[in-house]
């Protein structure tokens, strides 16, 4: 009689165990697939918003290129070549012309405030805070902060007060061209000059940097359409 009760017990032990064992492996079935649903819902927001930011990040190199034009083309206003006229206000507009660096952040911040765990391949989220946490700021202080490149503060009064003697305006006082070859000092043509290199050679150094993130960009995305898939 005994030993039938401890049976009893046993069997009714046994099936109380794998109830809660499996109750315990159900839940957390749900939580991971919870998880695994909520990571790829997060990536695909930062991939999403990444997308937007290489649609910047080309529209500010082309704009840093065409300030480069306009550097070339001044040098050839005080070199006295020919330059076509049409293109004056074009330039003189572009030459200190600033940006602001636009950047996509919603999805990293949804993460973060979710849990940067959240996402489970290391390589990955590694990846993502570095792209955010470093390049972007550091992108964002170069084009915003960082005095050598506000072009507009540093350089258009000065570089105004050199050409505007020299326009040609109509009787609608709009701008039609410019007297060559210029009236003005050496002294000031030198220090022009120096500007032009100077606005130059910042431009290039921030468009490498913007081509470098850009390639980080388009390579996390890509991570994050692998992950995506698996």
């Amino acid at each position: 009689m005994k030993k039938k009760k401890w049976k009893k017990y046993a069997f009714e032990f046994l099936s109380i165990f794998v109830a809660l064992i499996s109750a315990f492996a159900l839940s957390n079935w749900n939580d991971n697939r919870k998880d695994s649903l909520s990571e790829n819902k997060i990536l695909t927001e930062i991939s999403n918003g990444l997308e937007k930011d290489l649609d910047d990040i080309k529209l500010n190199i082309g704009g840093h290129k065409t300030g480069i034009s306009a550097c070339n083309y001044f040098r050839d206003v005080f070199a006295g070549k020919n330059i076509e006229a049409d293109s004056l206000m074009f330039h003189y507009f572009n030459l200190t012309r600033d940006f602001v660096s636009i950047q996509n952040t919603a999805g990293y911040e949804t993460l973060k405030s979710k849990g940067l765990e959240l996402i489970k391949n290391d390589s990955l989220r590694l990846k993502i805070i570095s792209l955010y946490e470093y390049d972007y700021n550091t992108l964002r202080k170069l084009e915003e902060e960082y005095t050598e490149m506000q072009f507009q503060e540093n350089y258009f009064k000065e570089i105004n007060h050199s050409l505007a003697p020299n326009f040609i305006f109509n009787d609608e006082n709009l701008i039609m061209g410019i007297e060559l070859p210029l009236k003005i000092s050496n002294g000031e043509k030198k220090v022009f000059l120096l500007y032009l290199m100077k606005i130059q050679g910042n431009r290039n150094y921030i468009m490498n940097f913007y081509n470098q993130i850009e390639e980080k960009v388009i390579e996390v995305r890509k991570d994050i359409e692998k992950e995506i898939r698996r």
